[in-house]
């Protein structure tokens, strides 16, 4: 059978979708400019043109997000459940209406390859449908005290005004998982886009406005100065909740500020996932499971494998068969029929991912496979295994954020599980084994949030998806999702029987 290569998307369709994406700050459900008149670029990392100048937010244009948000919460707050859940389903239907839309515009503005940004799509729509479902759900309860002198009335309200940051890597899932769960919960919001892949933020934005939610129950402020802009937010005492998603850095200076007016967080922050592949593990379900691990979204997520600890007597087995199907993905840019890898963010990104691989190698590692940039323009780096890497080299302890694989071996299952546990992250782990008492062990043993057992990769809208230790705070997705937009009321009742 003859396969036809997908043709790449004509500069043309470019253009026009571009000129669809709102460029403007979104407050009370108006298009506006920012006070300051600034603009700040959005370039393609693969090939650094600029894609669209959008309005630059500033202290003035946040505090009027802020503001709008503020004013429409009571009034979103008695918006019944089943009415909130229906716009999260009409969102739902109008983003996968739109998916090669959504698609594109993310491989534009982060590199992602096309069929990642569909598969993205998807993902993300998800939250919509899943939210739209739990929406009539937040239930309380009722019941009569131990004594038997009193009722007990228990509900869920909505915790209020938010404000929501999210990262660049995962543009359009990363804004449905947080603002999905605050619409079906009653809060409004501020979102707080990265201000090097907002555009997929700005076009979401619109589809929510079509999809029916009224003017000010989500303000959208993109910015180059985040810190200046979010900041007076964070300090401002009617904003009641902050989720935000990126580095553990960022994230600890984020609940400090957050501490002095005890604001209610959500923290979803690095992660420094291992990959642990056992003796007696299937080895090429191993490497395909690894390669989702490792090269999706080109390891761009902190739940990425980082950290490949494999058994000693596999260990060659597995880097052989893992470089031979690593060497047939191409990199080039995403709206190519060819690409399989895309470009890393920026040049800050790619120069950090060369350096932690210059130091691997410097330290005793073998590149079997890749090892530097990819020469040209944009920001590729070749995908990469490292073998013979020694425990202390600083590959092994920071977050990679990019397509480079180092292989560490172990001895024993004490061994694989403290060097799994030597991080003072805990997102994610991989576990690759046949025995399933092992396979519970692991999930006993191992310091994470979340474990794929013979899986690589895990995150559905219907899990709580979320990290221990330095990974953050709270859960986003499944039945717990909701929860971090409410809080608990207790009314006490007076014994209906007393005289």
């Amino acid at each position: 059978m003859t396969v036809t290569a997908q043709p790449a998307v004509s500069a043309d369709r470019e253009s026009a979708l571009l000129a669809s994406v709102p460029t403007g700050l979104l407050i009370n459900g108006e298009w506006r400019d920012a006070i300051s008149g600034k603009t700040f670029d959005v370039e393609d990392p693969a090939t650094g043109k600029v894609l669209l100048s959008l309005a630059d937010a500033g202290a003035e244009d946040g505090k009027a997000a802020l503001d709008a948000a503020a004013a429409a919460q009571d009034s979103w707050a008695k918006v019944p459940p089943r009415e909130r859940g229906e716009i999260l389903r009409r969102a739902f239907e109008l983003v996968t209406e739109r998916a090669e839309d959504f698609a594109l515009l993310m491989t534009m503005e982060m590199g992602k390859p096309l069929a990642e940004a569909r598969g993205e799509v998807t993902y993300g729509a998800e939250f919509l449908r899943w939210f739209s479902e739990e929406a009539v759900r937040a239930f309380g309860r009722y019941s009569v005290s131990p004594d038997g002198k009193s009722r007990l009335l228990v509900t869920k309200k909505p915790v209020g005004p938010c404000l929501l940051i999210t990262p660049w890597n995962f543009p359009l899932a990363m804004a449905t998982r947080k603002i999905a769960p605050a619409v079906a919960a009653g809060c409004t919001m501020v979102l707080k886009s990265a201000n090097l892949t907002p555009l997929t933020s700005q076009l979401f934005a619109a589809v929510m406005m079509e999809a029916g939610l009224p003017a000010g129950v989500l303000n959208v402020i993109p910015t180059s100065t985040a810190g200046a802009t979010t900041g007076p937010l964070i300090k401002d005492s009617r904003l009641r909740k902050l989720s935000f998603t990126g580095s553990t850095e960022v994230g600890r200076r984020l609940l400090s500020d957050a501490s002095e007016t005890v604001l209610r967080t959500s923290m979803e922050l690095g992660g420094n996932a291992p990959f642990l592949v056992f003796e007696d593990a299937d080895i090429d379900a191993a490497v395909a499971g690894a390669m989702l691990a490792k090269l999706r979204n080109m390891g761009e997520a902190c739940t990425a494998a980082n950290r490949f600890i494999v058994h000693e007597s596999v260990a060659a087995e597995f880097a052989e068969k893992f470089a031979a199907k690593m060497k047939d993905m191409t990199t080039a840019r995403g709206t190519e029929p060819e690409s399989k890898v895309g470009p890393l963010i920026d040049a800050k990104s790619r120069d950090k991912v060369h350096e932690l691989v210059s130091d691997a190698v410097a330290s005793g590692a073998t590149a079997v496979l890749g090892g530097g940039p990819v020469e040209g323009p944009g920001y590729f780096y070749q995908p990469t295994i490292l073998s013979g890497v020694t425990e202390g080299t600083r590959i092994l302890s920071e977050e990679i954020f990019g397509p480079v694989a180092p292989i560490i071996t172990f001895s024993s299952e004490d061994d694989a599980v403290r060097l799994a546990n030597n991080t003072e992250y805990g997102l994610v782990a991989y576990v690759f084994t046949k025995d399933l008492n092992r396979g519970i062990r692991m999930g006993e043993r191992l310091e994470t949030g979340m474990l794929g057992l013979n899986a690589g990769v895990i995150s559905n809208a219907a899990a709580p998806f979320g990290g221990v230790k330095q990974s953050g705070l709270g859960r986003e997705g499944g039945l717990e999702g909701i929860e971090e937009y409410l809080y608990t009321q207790y009314i006490g009742i007076a014994d209906p029987y007393a005289g």
